[in-house]
């Protein structure tokens, strides 16, 4: 395969690539890089995992930095739309380096967290903005962020846009961009809307559509396990989950997330949640304790909801889990693409119940993916999971926090109160006497006890 070089790429810009291991380009970037450097506007087509975000990042960052435009306050000049917080920040981490090394600069602009640093961001001055519609149109409105300075616009997962129903958001940020700008959209598919949003806004475009077989994926073996009742469904989806490797676990609600990674930390396999209800604070920390290596104290198991099928990428994923089928083919498909990225090899399991065998099916043939359901068997779990991560044994938390909040310094004050009132601290200059680092006020078996052990009422209290 060629280098970046040999694409055009500047050199600055791919010794950045080549540190971190990057030298060769893979086929959405052999084909697009040449056009999109060269300033035209791109249509390009290739599933999750393909290259798509390097082969829009390097067009970006260098044709900005050849124009040498000035940073000004809440004016931009690079624009990147993407339709979820999580896939905007990978975005940004991707281009970062990229623009740092030609001197320019990067910000995030996504809801769920408050606004004011991304308005002090943009009040600054930034070069390149990747962003979610919703927001970004929210800043729009208050005159935060104007878009008349847009050099270069880069839609990203256009058909996710569609499918969360952000085209008419995407529409009018487009409109507010300049029509003499540069112009990349990139999408696993081009269908729902897709297409005529391309003839709009797009000027004579150039198009790619890379063969899903020139994809640079390793070898990615799918498995139907069928299971004759939720109890034999959670006893396997424990089993899947305890392997060494990472793993990811798709649940269909938020709840079942949230449940299924509780009970599963619970059975000492440490595993974090990763939905729509998170804050965003939430969603980093889980991600990143998920990112981390298991052994300086990372956790191997995700368990997630859709919002984890698109964006995420996390290296050495071994086994993706639906633990609950995906509704569409399309989801399936997304969610498996969570393995087997950049040549890695990995396995894709599906657990079906009885009921469900129809509709799995129809959801394979529909996502031209062949493979029998099979009944769960001893041997299959064996083959799927030949190494089990040693348990680890949950910490009480919460035991400790129901009993901190009864601790009380000697005297009955209440630590950390400032100037106490004077009878509180009358009645507790002789809390020495017969309860020597005993707490005045202390429970003990569920009865209120003054110093020496009698119930109050009883007989006066030393020191008064």
């Amino acid at each position: 395969m060629p280098s970046f070089l040999d694409l055009g790429v500047p050199a600055e810009l791919a010794a950045v690539l080549a540190a971190s291991g990057k030298t060769e380009a893979f086929a959405i970037q052999r084909d697009t890089l040449p056009d999109s450097l060269a300033g035209r506007d791109l249509l390009g087509r290739g599933r999750t995992g393909s290259g798509k975000t390097i082969a829009f990042a390097l067009p970006l960052v260098a044709r900005l930095a050849a124009s040498g435009g000035k940073r000004r306050s809440g004016l931009p000049r690079g624009l990147v739309l993407a339709p979820t917080r999580e896939l905007a920040t990978q975005i940004a981490a991707t281009v970062a380096p990229l623009a740092e090394a030609a001197g320019l600069s990067v910000t995030t602009v996504f809801g769920g967290v408050s606004q004011r640093p991304q308005e002090q961001a943009l009040r600054g001055g930034v070069d390149i903005v990747v962003a979610c519609p919703g927001r970004l149109e929210d800043l729009m409105k208050q005159q935060v962020v104007r878009l008349s300075a847009i050099e270069v616009t880069v839609l990203d997962e256009a058909d996710h846009m569609a499918d969360l129903g952000f085209l008419p958001g995407v529409t009018r940020i487009l409109q507010a961009t300049p029509a003499g700008g540069q112009r990349l959209l990139f999408s696993a598919t081009l269908d729902r809307g897709i297409d005529s949003l391309a003839r709009r806004f797009l000027s004579n475009p150039v198009s790619h559509e890379v063969d899903e077989e020139s994809v640079p994926v390793g070898e990615m073996t799918h498995r139907v396990l069928v299971v004759d009742s939720t109890e034999n469904k959670t006893t396997l989806v424990r089993d899947l989950a305890s392997g060494t490797g990472r793993r990811i676990l798709f649940t269909r609600t938020k709840h079942q997330a949230k449940k299924l990674a509780k009970q599963l930390t619970a059975a000492g396999i440490p595993a974090v949640d990763l939905h729509g209800n998170l804050s965003q604070n939430a969603r980093e920390r889980n991600l990143g304790a998920f990112s981390s290596d298991p052994v300086d104290g990372g956790v191997r198991v995700l368990v997630a909801t859709d919002v984890a099928a698109r964006g995420v990428h996390v290296d050495n994923v071994d086994l993706v889990v639906h633990v609950d089928p995906p509704m569409e083919h399309k989801a399936y498909l997304h969610r498996s693409g969570r393995t087997a990225r950049a040549g890695a090899a990995g396995t894709v399991v599906t657990v079906v119940l009885p009921e469900q065998r129809r509709d799995v099916k129809d959801l394979l043939r529909k996502a031209a993916i062949t493979a029998p359901l099979e009944e769960l068997t001893t041997a299959a779990v064996t083959e799927l999971v030949p190494e089990r991560a040693p348990h680890v044994r949950p910490a009480p938390v919460q035991q400790q926090q129901r009993q901190a909040p009864k601790q009380r310094p000697a005297g009955g004050e209440k630590s950390g109160a400032a100037n106490p009132p004077a009878r509180r601290r009358r009645r507790s200059s002789g809390s020495g006497a017969g309860g020597q680092g005993q707490p005045a006020g202390a429970r003990q078996g569920g009865q209120r006890q003054s110093q020496g052990g009698q119930r109050r009422g009883g007989a006066p209290r030393q020191g008064r």
